[in-house]
């Protein structure tokens, strides 16, 4: 993908508005069809493409608003996954889903319908489009799993799933897939084996991979604290091309981990703090990009919120992502 120095980009996940939650929780109490719910995700998708269009957004994303939350939507697409009947009184809430089967990539969809995904977000924006979905560490660890003795062998075959889904997207025409691990800090330990994973889904899919760590943000909330060094060297082994991490609401304190642990792939650096509802200036990310440039050279960096935006309303979100925008401007005319 042709970009500029600093590009700009999102996580993944854009504002849900409050409409658009009611009428998602609608349909999983069976108020409205199919049919209905696919309209308004096509509407809620198209709007959030435009909205960062016009903040300025180098790398755009479908804003996972067809998702109900970050795990679900993937579990009820895999073969092998059990969903209750009892489904969810908010859409937000998790399944109580459980292991029926070894997962296993379906014949008839090996996308799970992410490539469908995909491909409506390509057609309506003439800009770079990063894809996410969440990865098979993260996703293990929503399963009840009384099949498997070793808990390891469900995350490796989750992995093969999503290599499945991945191969698929490639096809559709993605050029830019990130995985989300948004449990692993939680897990420190097993990062051997959700860096294995992960180069089960990226071995055969030859596209740009981005990997995605934070700390956590259901309901713009950190899950756990600690410090990126857990990380490495695990990392290095990764078949990726770009860390995308959190930095503007633990301060910088983890920039010289990137460098000293040998790291020499691109950053998704994090500017814009997505747990808090101040608006940061464009000077405030200004001076982020450039304490990062101690550390990262300028055309190994990418400029990203720390996480997803689902949590903030959308103006507060606009608003920073123009900051953003503004902040990473300034650093780069200095650049250029």
């Amino acid at each position: 993908m042709e970009t500029q120095l600093l590009p700009t980009a999102v996580v993944g996940s854009w504002p849900v508005p409050e409409w658009l939650e009611r009428l998602k929780t609608d349909w999983f109490r069976s108020r409205m069809s199919r049919t209905q719910l696919d309209e308004i995700h096509d509407c809620a998708v198209t709007a959030a493409i435009k909205e960062q269009e016009l903040a300025g957004i180098d790398i755009v994303s479908d804003g996972e608003l067809r998702r109900d939350n970050d795990v679900d939507y993937l579990l009820a697409r895999i073969p092998g996954i059990a969903i209750p009947p009892t489904g969810k009184d908010f859409y937000y809430d998790y399944y109580d889903a459980s292991v029926a089967a070894t997962p296993s990539s379906s014949a008839g969809a090996p996308g799970l319908g992410l490539d469908a995904d995909f491909a409506f977000t390509r057609a309506r924006t003439d800009r770079p489009v990063k894809f996410s979905f969440t990865g098979p560490f993260s996703l293990a660890r929503r399963l009840t799993d009384d099949v498997h003795r070793d808990p390891a062998d469900l995350v490796r075959a989750i992995a093969h799933v999503l290599a499945g889904a991945a191969g698929a997207l490639r096809d559709a025409g993605a050029q830019l897939l990130q995985i989300d691990e948004p449990f692993l800090a939680g897990y420190p330990e097993q990062v051997d084996l959700a860096v294995e994973a992960i180069n089960i889904v990226t071995r055969d899919v030859d596209v740009s991979w981005a990997l995605h760590v934070c700390y956590g943000n259901r309901y713009a909330r950190p899950l756990w604290e600690g410090h990126y060094d857990f990380l490495f060297p695990a990392a290095l082994d990764a078949r990726v091309d770009q860390l995308v991490l959190e930095f503007a609401r633990k301060g910088d304190e983890d920039l010289p981990v990137i460098e000293r642990s040998g790291w020499d792939r691109a950053v998704g650096l994090g500017v814009i703090d997505v747990k808090s509802r101040t608006v940061e200036t464009p000077e405030i990310v200004e001076a982020r990009i450039r304490r990062a440039l101690e550390f990262v050279p300028a055309e190994r960096l990418v400029i990203n919120p720390d996480c997803g935006l689902r949590n903030l309303p959308t103006a507060v979100a606009t608003a920073k992502l123009r900051a953003m925008v503004d902040g990473a401007a300034k650093v780069r005319a200095t650049l250029t």
